[in-house]
Order: structure tokens, then sequence, then C-alpha cells
């Protein structure tokens, strides 16, 4: 069945292109790093043409200014087996304590999806630049089971760029349905990840047409400045010091320095930030940082089967875990729409919240909901 051209959030029609496989994040990286420095120096050269920063546009005094425009394609992996996967599912589900068996968690299918929608972000039109981008938010549904033996149909774009006080921040989307199934029906996984691209504008009428949007809910300023840090870590830009009391803890982990290396081992993330301090210190951080979707995907594993097969999935990060590093935290179950306890022990009705933080510092490293579909 011929997959019909998605549509953005915007209405946007988008043209699909399709890959030969999905790629590998090592090479994907190195492309981000060149594409990075054409943006940064067509930024501090305007008089020059600049690669990939979109159609011209001027401001108020009548200088040139580069629109930020998305590029209208996504890409596209049919035919994506996941028979031989099993090994590689095994080692992801011990690192993030997940049952070990054949069905893949979220966290797993954001793995196997992420390069594609990275893909798109080191496109030679892609207007903002892969370094630096700041990690602010994931919202991920699942529908059903996807198992190992299943063969997958991938698909990945970049849409709502929009304004935020502290640049622009753009939703990559990744999309999983089983291959051969009906376009037309919600995939079985879709994952939203959004990034924040400090000091870039929209032009005006761009940035008057965002201003008042509640659907995407900006995070305050955090105490420490992520600007060299790449795409898949765990920093952001949320406050940790807005009042916020930690909760009585329901779990403690305690993460070894070498966390961020065994996780780049199962998601081919291996930013410098996240394998040792030495490197880390090299971008700003006094120590490694775990990755944030790492510190995700733990707290969803913590939940356990009480999330059901099918479910929402987010998470909003805050300070990063520096590791060698001690979380706690929290999962609690929901109260529904009238402030009403759970409806049974186990919570599912209602969903579940969960908290991660630091006890010594009482800073909040992440948060977020599973709520059931």
């Amino acid at each position: 069945m011929t997959a019909a051209p998605p549509r953005t959030a915007d209405g946007r029609t988008l043209r699909v292109e399709t890959q030969t496989g999905l790629p590998g994040l090592g090479g994907l990286y190195a492309r981000g790093a060149a594409a990075s420095g054409r943006i940064a120096a067509g930024r501090a050269l305007p008089s020059l043409p600049v690669i990939g920063t979109g159609r011209p546009a001027s401001d108020d005094d009548g200088e040139a200014q580069a629109a930020l425009v998305l590029p209208d394609v996504a890409y596209r992996v049919s035919g994506v087996r996941t028979a031989g996967l099993e090994r590689h599912l095994h080692d992801y589900q011990r690192l993030l304590h997940e049952p070990v068996g054949s069905t893949m968690p979220a966290g797993y299918l954001h793995v196997l999806a992420f390069p594609l929608a990275t893909a798109v972000m080191v496109r030679g039109d892609f207007p903002l630049p892969l370094l630096g981008m700041v990690h602010l938010r994931n919202v991920v549904e699942v529908r059903g089971p996807v198992t190992v033996g299943d063969v997958l149909d991938v698909r990945a774009w970049a849409e709502n760029l929009t304004a935020h006080r502290r640049g622009v921040q753009v939703d990559l989307v990744a999309e999983i349905r089983f291959d051969g199934a009906d376009p037309s029906e919600p995939p079985v996984w879709r994952g939203v990840s959004t990034y924040l691209a400090k000091g870039y504008e929209l032009p005006d009428a761009e940035a008057d047409g965002q201003r008042g949007r509640t659907s995407r809910p900006e995070v305050a300023p955090a105490g420490y400045d992520p600007a060299t840090h790449g795409t898949t870590s765990a920093a952001s830009v949320a406050s940790a010091s807005d009042g916020w009391t930690p909760p009585l803890p329901t779990g403690r982990w305690a993460l070894g320095p070498g966390t961020g290396r065994a996780y780049g081992a199962v998601s081919g993330d291996r930013n410098p930030i996240h394998l040792s301090a030495l490197s880390a210190k090299a971008f700003g951080f006094p120590r490694a940082i775990a990755h944030g979707m790492y510190t995700a995907a733990r707290a969803l594993a913590d939940v356990g089967h009480r999330r059901a097969d099918a479910y929402r999935w987010t998470v909003d990060f805050a300070k990063p875990v520096l590791l060698p590093g001690t979380v706690d935290v929290a999962i609690t179950p929901r109260s529904d729409d009238d402030g009403n306890p759970a409806p049974d022990l186990t919570g599912t009705a209602a969903g579940f919240d969960y908290v991660g933080w630091s006890s010594r510092k009482g800073v909040r490293h992440f948060s977020g909901e599973v709520t059931p579909l």
C-alpha cells in the first residue's frame, strides 16, 4: 500500500523521499557539524549566500534577514526488518531495567527511528544548526506492541517552527507503522522531539503569528548555559528553582560513570558530553552527563506493566544528570479530571506522573506523564 504524503501540524503537505535504509548517527553527526559551521558562517557574514536558511526576508530597517524555512520533505524507509534485533533489544532492556522479551519498549522504538529524524536535521536546507540545539521535550504515543520479527515503515520530518523567548523551537516528528499498514490509520508509534535553537529569531510577521500560542508550553531558563551541547543530550532550559518541593521518592538510581557510554553503545549516540569527564569538560560540563532519553526511558520502565499496551508518554528535561550521580524518582498514580483518586490500586485508568531530581541539590532533572490511550 502506498503511503500518503504526511501533513504537518500547520497544514503543509510534505514530499516523501524514500531512503534505502535507516542511517547511522555517527556519520550524521559529522554532516551536522559541517552544516552547523556553514550556518554559523552565514550568520556572521550575512552579505554572503547562506546555505540552508531559506528564502531572503527583510526587517523593519530594510536590512537583509534570512527567513527560517523548514524543508517540505519527509524521509521514509520501508521494509525495516527487526528479526535480527533480538540481542540488541535485550541489551537495551537490561540497561533500562525493562523486562527482557520480544516486545520493543517505546524508548527502544525512539532509538530505532531517531536517526531518520536526525537525517532531516542535517539536510542542506534545514535552517538551524544541529550542534548547540537544546533538547526540551518529548511526546510519544504508542498504539500497541511492536515485537521482534515485525517489518516496519518509518517516516520523519520537521514541523512547528515557533518563536521562543530565547530563540526558536522546532519539532522533529517520527512515525512507525507496520509495513503495508493503512497509511490513513494512526501509526503504532509516534514520537515528537522538541528542540530549541538559541539566538535565532523568526521574521516579525511569523513571530507575530506565534504570539499567544499555548499548545507547546515553554520551559523556563535553567541555571546553566548548554549552548555547546548536542541535540541528543539531557540538557534543556528548564528552571529548577521555581519553588518546587520534591515529593516522597518511590525509587533511587545510582548511576555510575559509565552510564553514558553504555547507553551510547545501544543508542548510537556517542556525543562526547556523555562519554567521559574529560570529553565533557571540552564542552563546558564539569563531568559527563546522562542522556536525556536514558533517564526518560528508565522512568518509563519504572512505571512497568501498569502502562498497558497503548499510552501517551511525555517528558520535559531540566537540569542534566552529572555522572556518576544519584537520582531520586517518584512515580505517582494520577487523579482523574475531577481530582478523584485513580479508580484502582494500579492507577492504570488515570495514568502516572513521574519526576526525577537530585536529593542533594533539590533540583529537578526531568518530569513527565504516562497516560493510557
